[in-house]
């Protein structure tokens, strides 16, 4: 069933998603956008956050996949990496660095701003689509608000002339991001204000883009694409530095974002500190490897990082004719690469129903409600297991002390665990895979006995030493490129790790 004319409030990731959805449905799709839209992969101000890394989840490239075809392909063509991690990133672990072997995860990378270039392709394929530049969302009308039969009906905006037209809707869809203003202006028309879930850890994290050297003077040992560091586990006395975690992120046109973060650690502001931290990273070769590139912006440091849930879902009575979705509904800690995917989940539910069902009742949109709280849980569920384990952090979702104490205790270890175990099993490995890209839960990854009985069969086999695949390289040195995939042993060292000190294998 066609329907008339929808109208999207933004035009970043979001906003673009739920437009390519309802293209299908709508004879008409509008989108209002305060910025004036670039025609390459050029930076806005309207999403600062381009200035970071962003990972697209496989279950997010899916999704987009699935309202614009072609999209990863288009995405590929413009520069976008696809990566298989396990083979093309160095990962500096607990004891060192990792070993490189195949698994079953790939990734595209690129920066936050081809993607949203792509998408605006896209959307330039679809006639239905009309994109209102330079205008600015005033608020809502509706009718009969906080009743059974309340509805938005329609959309106030400010044109960058000063001009202020109403646009009726059929469905209206918030896409304005953290700071979105739709849920105090449907309060003010009379409905009750949707409870929220919070927390914030404190994370901050600064970035920095560089050209790679030139391919003839790269080092040798530069076989890797991505290079990680995580925090280190070490309780004792360490420079601050060793507490980030730190990402030099490949992107198109042979480029990187070198990116450092902490939860609670001042971070550096200038060119020089920035420098001189990336030096101080646990894991040598990161700094390296930043010195050995040529910087070409500014330091970017974000702090608005905290996790925020407005529950629609939990609304007695939710407004008919609105959804809500990305960041007005649920921002993450940006840190766990969550935001775009679990955006692209929601307009991809919203494109199902409305090719099943009609958009007028109630029932309409409770349904909407129930689907997309249920994706969301997924990445809420990641993003407070390891959040919640800081006492600094403030919010509604503060865990009480003794499962911080237990979280702080043991995510790092269960962590540990469930990389080595992945080495040797490809069903543990493949399960975090799922975790990690959100087509699977954490609970139920919890409640899974074979994921479980892979790694205490790991760990006997480390305990016996009879493990196969060696890991804990030492992190003074570069990481090692030798591929392990089908490694058949002995794991000289992987029981004891070769970090500092240890058996240094293949360093």
């Amino acid at each position: 069933m066609r329907r008339e004319t929808a109208v999207v409030l933004g035009g970043s990731v979001a906003g673009l998603c739920a437009a390519g959805a309802l293209a299908k449905h709508y004879d008409k799709v509008i989108v209002l956008e305060r910025d004036r839209l670039p025609p390459g992969a050029e930076h806005r101000r309207g999403v600062p956050q381009s200035k970071h890394p962003h990972f697209l989840l496989n279950s997010g490239r899916r999704a987009i996949d699935a309202i614009f075809p072609g999209f990863e392909e288009a995405l590929i063509a413009a520069g976008g990496l696809h990566l298989m991690p396990s083979m093309d990133a160095a990962y500096c672990e607990n004891d060192g660095w990792a070993p490189r072997k195949s698994g079953s995860m790939t990734m595209v990378y690129s920066s936050r701003v081809l993607i949203e270039r792509v998408l605006r392709e896209k959307i330039r394929e679809l006639p239905a689509i009309e994109i209102r530049e330079g205008t600015t969302v005033t608020g809502l009308r509706s009718t009969e608000a906080g009743t059974a039969r309340g509805r938005v009906e329609g959309v106030e905006y400010r044109t960058a002339g000063g001009e202020e037209p109403y646009l009726a809707a059929d469905l209206v869809v918030d896409a304005l991001g953290r700071g979105s203003s739709v849920a105090d202006w449907l309060s003010g028309a009379g409905w009750s204000a949707p409870p929220e879930k919070t927390l914030d850890a404190k994370v901050t994290y600064t970035s920095r883009w560089y050209d790679l050297p030139s391919a003839d003077r790269r080092p040798a040992s530069w076989w890797w694409k991505h290079l990680v560091v995580t925090p280190t586990q070490d309780t004792g006395d360490h420079p601050d530095e060793h507490d980030f975690l730190s990402n030099f992120f490949p992107i198109e046109g042979d480029r990187a974002i070198v990116c450092m973060g902490s939860w609670g650690i001042e971070m550096p502001r200038k060119a020089d500190a920035f420098e001189a931290g990336a030096d101080r990273v646990r894991a040598a070769a990161f700094g390296r490897a930043t010195r050995a590139c040529t910087p070409t912006s500014e330091v970017h440091l974000t702090r608005a990082t905290g996790n925020k849930w407005r529950r629609f879902d939990l609304l007695d009575v939710p407004p008919i004719g609105l959804v809500c979705v990305g960041d007005s509904i649920c921002a993450f800690n940006p840190f766990y690469a969550q935001g775009m995917s679990s955006a692209a989940r929601s307009a991809l539910i919203l494109g199902e129903l409305l090719r099943d069902r009609d958009a007028d009742g109630l029932a309409f949109f409770r349904e909407f409600l129930d689907r997309q709280k249920k994706s969301l849980d997924v990445p809420w569920m990641l993003a407070m297991a390891r959040d919640q384990a800081y006492d600094f952090a403030t919010g509604t979702e503060i865990a009480p002390a003794w499962r911080r104490r237990m979280a702080a205790r043991l995510s790092w270890p269960i962590f540990n665990a469930i990389n080595a175990a992945s080495r040797e099993d490809a069903y543990v490995e493949r399960t975090f895979a799922q975790v990690f890209n959100l087509d699977r839960s954490l609970r139920e990854m919890a409640a899974d006995p074979r994921f479980w009985f892979g790694i205490a069969r790991y760990k006997l086999r480390q305990r016996l030493g009879r493990t196969v695949v060696p890991g804990g390289f030492d992190d003074r040195q570069d990481p090692p490129g030798t591929d392990y995939t089908g490694y058949t042993g002995p794991a000289s060292g992987s029981s004891t790790g070769a970090g500092r000190g240890g058996d240094r294998v293949g360093a």
